[in-house]
């Protein structure tokens, strides 16, 4: 149990009726999970106003309400605690509840449109392999050393990071690694965490569904950087036209990685690459690799240069790095039948599906011909669709535009927008078909041997997600059946 008053400590206070000294022996911020002796926090949502709530939330138990706005009816014997910004107090509550666990380990974020899970997920496997017990907090899953925990977003609610923290922490780990979204920051759900350190990938068309401009989009990420301590490390790209940008307001040290800029604090450069590595020149020594593509080169950099401000030794940290296999639905390749080479990636923005598709591009014979098969998904920026379909056209002999996660939104209104963007062109090496399987499949057919098919858009993701309802679907599953690999 805590006490209300050491749970609000340091928090900007408006008002306080009734006693700070009264027992918590839970938070939420969801009435359904009151039970005695709770402490709720009413935030305004996007959908709901919590506030509506608070009602429930006292007949069931709580003994303490954090809110913006006081209530007409003022119960006796309940500590009502106003602030400002309840969502932004709510992670510092939930920081105070777990005994701060962001400050007993040390916690990287990473931020930016994409990269993210590549880099964390690695980053947890190397600082494993360099036998450290490391945290995961990702898209994909979230892990305590070993011990794997599904994932529903990209970065959980506050309670549940904490939460997570603390089992890192009480289970003997040093680090975390964790992706940063935009809707997180702006959302306060990482309100009250010690970071040591946060790194910037890059900053393209994405999530503008929600942010609305990409000036906010941009302002979004930046705030990480600006709320970080002085004791902490900011590392960004040098090559991103808002590398810089990102760290003007920064009190962290300041770090730089670039592929292009020989003064950055960090660099490599690619030798060559194939479908199944590439060698780097990576800070002045050369190392082979299983992963591929610029895209891969700067994930690898910022690994890299993150084991080095964390600490670890260069010579052991680059022979561990030679050893890293691809994050699952990163440019996952395999061969079937005719040496057809499939890849399966997660390209969901256009930048991603020009750097997936330049790397094919640069690595293939002039015999072979690149088939994409690609979706965009509904309920998200509109955008993008025609653009996507743009650079599909124009860096792929053939182009199959099909679902990707509808989720409310009509598919075949999806692949209009889509079309738009090729409407003018020659359609001729264009084919539509809203069934993903099927797209897969006429992809497979229609490949002459040694050929190379993209199935972009959901790389990792097991699930179609049709009119609200989750189905089964496996990119890679459905490749290889066609291509009849067992």
């Amino acid at each position: 149990m805590k006490h209300c008053e050491e749970l609000v400590s340091g928090l900007n206070i408006k008002n306080i009726i009734g006693q700070l000294s009264c027992g918590v022996t839970s938070i939420c911020f969801d009435s359904r999970q009151v039970v005695h002796q709770s402490m709720y926090i009413a935030q305004r949502g996007t959908q709901v106003d919590g506030h509506s709530f608070i009602p429930m939330a006292i007949e069931k138990g709580a003994s303490c309400i954090v809110l913006e706005n006081m209530p007409k009816e003022i119960k006796k014997d309940i500590t009502y605690i106003q602030v400002e910004n309840s969502s932004f107090a709510l992670g510092h509550i939930a920081s105070a509840f777990y005994n701060h666990p962001s400050k007993k380990l040390k916690l990287i974020g990473i931020t930016g449109t994409n990269g993210k899970t590549t880099t964390v997920t690695l980053l947890h496997t190397l600082l494993t392999n360099l036998g450290y017990k490391v945290g995961l907090l990702s898209t994909i899953e979230n892990k305590i050393i070993n011990n794997i925990i599904p994932s529903s977003h990209t970065t959980p609610d506050a309670i549940r990071i904490n939460e997570l923290l603390s089992e890192m922490y009480k289970n003997g780990c040093e680090y975390c690694f964790m992706e940063v979204s935009s809707h997180a920051i702006v959302q306060d759900r990482i309100a009250g965490l010690s970071f040591a350190g946060a790194i910037f990938s890059n900053l393209t068309h994405d999530h503008l569904d929600y942010h609305k401009t990409f000036q906010e989009y941009l302002k979004a990420k930046k705030l990480f950087f600006d709320h970080l301590s002085p004791e902490a490390f900011a590392l960004s790209n040098m090559d991103d036209p808002n590398g810089k940008v990102m760290l003007q307001n920064t009190k962290a040290s300041k770090y730089y990685y670039s592929l292009l800029n020989g003064t950055a604090d960090f660099k490599a450069n690619i030798i060559e690459y194939n479908f199944h590595g590439m060698q780097l020149l990576l800070d002045g020594k050369e190392v082979w690799v299983k992963l591929s593509g610029t895209f891969n080169a700067y994930n690898l950099l910022v690994i890299y240069a993150t084991a080095k401000l964390l600490g670890m030794d260069k010579t052991e940290t680059l022979c561990k790095l030679s050893a890293l296999n691809p994050a699952e639905g990163r440019f996952s390749t395999f061969q079937g039948k005719n040496n057809i080479v499939a890849i399966v990636d997660y390209a969901h923005t256009p930048d991603a599906l020009q750097n997936v598709l330049k790397t094919i591009e640069k690595i293939k014979t002039s015999k072979q011909h690149i088939i994409t098969v690609i979706g965009c998904g509904g309920n998200r920026d509109k955008n993008k669709r025609p653009i996507m379909a743009k650079i599909g056209y124009d860096f792929s002999d053939t182009l199959i535009l099909t679902s990707d996660n509808p989720r409310n939104e009509n598919p075949e209104e999806i692949l209009n927008d889509m079309l738009k963007g090729i409407a003018n062109e020659n359609n001729e090496k264009v084919f539509v078909n809203v069934d993903r399987e099927q797209a897969i499949k006429l992809s497979i057919s229609i490949a002459k041997p040694y050929d190379i098919i993209l199935i972009a858009g959901k790389g990792h993701e097991k699930y179609q997600e049709i009119q609200g309802v989750k189905h089964h679907f496996d990119d890679v599953e459905i490749a290889k059946k066609y291509l009849l690999i067992n």
